[in-house]
């Protein structure tokens, strides 16, 4: 009979330890770690508390709250933690055909993105627990995105020393750590709370449009004499003026979380073909194309 125990101090074999009765989905490799919730549990949770004294919006690089002593910081921009930058530029065509440029609008002059916590923090984690560590936040309030000074100082942006917490609970018997995530990162229900209606997260809060996405983006679309295009975003409450409408749930013209809440069969609507199916098209509309 071989020998199945597992050595206490080994984390990682615990880690990946599927219990008996325990599903796959219960293995951290199960986790969307990288984006959004779909019905696993979601670990972008464990990162918002990573630095002692403030708290991290799970998806962006926005400061929510903070303790005593930081409450300054609430509703700036993190961007940098020690050496590691936690938002990136983003760079792509802008029409078909067209070499690559730095993507900016208004909303977003900098042309930058926050990079997901589990890839920037995870490095963090891994080369500074436990120590203090030098962290650049905005000096102002941004809701919108911004990017990194070319140099320091700048009095746009301010250094702030944080702590960067374990991952892990302490063992008080071997004084090492335990397979189990510290309850000051990720407190009871903070991995699974994400998941309470996934069918209405999943399709409205995931931003994400390649070929493993859970919804389509932009629909019924046709070419014009110009070389362009026009269409509509999925979500958009109607169909007519035909535009695309930047994913934005505030904004009116497209399907909000209480319409989903409330009836999200009657407000989703099947495509076919890449188009709206008969039977979800609005009065007065000509189905396009193959309709079968």
């Amino acid at each position: 009979m071989s020998d199945d125990r597992i050595d206490p101090m080994n984390l990682t074999a615990q880690l990946h330890y599927n219990a008996a009765g325990n599903p796959p989905s219960t293995l951290p490799e199960s986790a969307i770690s990288n984006a959004y919730p779909g019905l696993e549990f979601d670990i972008r949770n464990i990162w918002r508390r990573l630095l002692v004294g403030i708290e991290l919006h799970e998806s962006d690089n926005y400061v929510v709250s903070a303790d005593r002593g930081h409450e300054n910081l609430v509703g700036r921009r993190l961007l940098s933690v020690g050496d590691h930058d936690v938002i990136g530029t983003v760079v792509g065509p802008i029409r078909p055909g067209a070499g690559s440029a730095p993507l900016t609008s208004a909303a977003n002059p900098d042309g930058v993105m926050m990079l997901e916590w589990s890839n920037s923090l995870a490095d963090v984690l891994a080369d500074h627990v436990g120590q203090t560590v030098p962290c650049l936040f905005t000096v102002d309030p941004a809701p919108n995105p911004v990017g990194k000074p070319e140099e320091l100082p700048d009095p746009r942006f301010q250094v702030v020393e944080l702590e960067v917490r374990p991952l892990f609970a302490g063992s008080a018997a071997t004084g090492g750590y335990l397979p189990v995530i510290a309850e000051e990162l990720a407190g009871p229900g903070d991995l699974t709370r994400g998941l309470c209606s996934p069918w209405q997260n999943d399709y409205r809060e995931c931003a994400c449009y390649y070929w493993a996405a859970s919804r389509p983006d932009y629909v019924n679309v046709e070419d014009t004499a110009m070389g362009t295009t026009t269409g509509n975003h999925w979500f958009a409450v109607h169909r007519e003026p035909r535009e695309y409408v930047l994913d934005d749930r505030f904004d009116s013209r497209l399907v909000s979380y209480d319409d989903l809440f409330q009836d999200w069969q009657g407000k989703l609507r099947f495509i076919v073909g890449g188009n709206d199916a008969p039977e979800h098209l609005d009065a007065g509309t000509e189905p396009k194309g193959d309709s079968r």
